[in-house]
This record gives C-alpha cells, sequence and structure tokens, in this order.
C-alpha cells in the first residue's frame, strides 16, 4: 500500500511527526480519529481524499503520464 502508518507523539496539542523524507519528494500527511498516515504524490497524477460523515474513508491515487 502507499499509505504508511507512522507513529504519533501527541503532546500540548501539537501533532509532531519524525520524517525522513526520499529526497526532494512532496508527500501528504492525512490525520483521523488517532491515526495517522503519511504517501509520497506522484509525480504526475492526482491524489483524492475522500471523507464520509466527517471522516476519512479512502485516498484515491489517480495517476498518468505525459506522452
Amino acid at each position: 500500500m502507499r499509505l504508511n502508518s507512522i507513529p504519533l507523539e501527541v503532546s500540548d496539542k501539537r501533532l509532531q511527526i519524525d520524517v525522513k523524507l526520499e529526497g526532494n519528494k512532496p508527500f501528504c500527511v492525512v490525520y483521523c480519529e488517532g491515526q495517522a498516515k503519511l504517501t509520497y504524490l506522484p509525480e504526475h497524477g492526482e491524489t483524492r481524499v475522500i471523507t464520509h460523515q466527517g471522516k476519512v474513508k479512502r485516498v484515491k491515487f489517480d495517476e498518468g503520464e505525459d506522452f
């Protein structure tokens, strides 16, 4: 899976995440109900966060490539 669970350290109402970056790639962190997941964004495409009743339901990736 593309979404990787990350350990959380919540203190003073701040979310602290220790991230080991892979070069200069853009990434996204999604947080819901005490869980956080990290994913790197595709070079060409869309990443959508789908919610339902105020909660994260799924993350969809739509990739393409220039011809």
